[in-house]
């Protein structure tokens, strides 16, 4: 799944792919690999994805990014801040547009987050730390958080780690009800 994504991304970011073609078949990845989530946790190993939480976008405006995808599909705008973002719901996910940090960052797919299934923190902690990954605490209030390195994982939310998938993309694993 991570190398497939992987793929999906570098083809977004070379133009290859639309960020409508981009969102439907991840998606439809993510929905594919229900059965085999399920056999990974009868083995009793990771955790059960059930469905893509949010996708976060640096973009260069926002504004436009949500006008957008209200106009072309239907999105509903969400805790729009009038400056920096919003949430743009659509089924149980949302598209995050935020404007992008420093003046010349490319628009790019800043990090996807997956709900898993019966979410408990200290299990989650718990599994990635028997995977090898170490704390990293959050960078300071309001600024960007500190890069992670390999195999480091980052508290976000009450109910949200961040790690990065082999290949080096943002992956936040999400308990249902994430407050972003």
């Amino acid at each position: 799944m991570e190398s497939l994504i992987a793929k999906l991304l570098s083809d977004f970011e070379q133009g290859k792919m639309n960020r409508r073609q981009l969102v439907t078949t991840i998606a439809a990845a993510a929905a594919a690999v229900g059965g085999a989530a399920s056999s990974a946790e009868a083995a009793g190993k990771g955790f059960k994805a059930v469905t893509v939480n949010h996708i976060s976008y640096n973009v260069a405006d926002y504004t436009k990014t949500r006008d957008f995808y209200a106009d072309l599909m239907g999105m509903a705008p969400k805790q729009d801040d009038g400056k920096n973002q919003c949430y743009m719901a659509f089924g149980d996910t949302f598209l995050l547009p935020r404007n992008a940090r420093g003046q010349r960052q490319p628009p790019l797919v800043d990090h996807i987050a997956y709900t898993i299934e019966g979410w408990n923190t200290a299990q989650v902690e718990d599994e990635l730390k028997r995977r090898g990954y170490k704390k990293m605490e959050r960078g300071e209030k309001g600024g960007p958080p500190t890069r992670l390195g390999p195999m480091q994982y980052r508290p976000d939310t009450e109910n949200s780690f961040h790690i990065l998938d082999p290949d080096g993309f943002d992956l936040q694993i999400s308990g249902k009800d994430m407050k972003a």
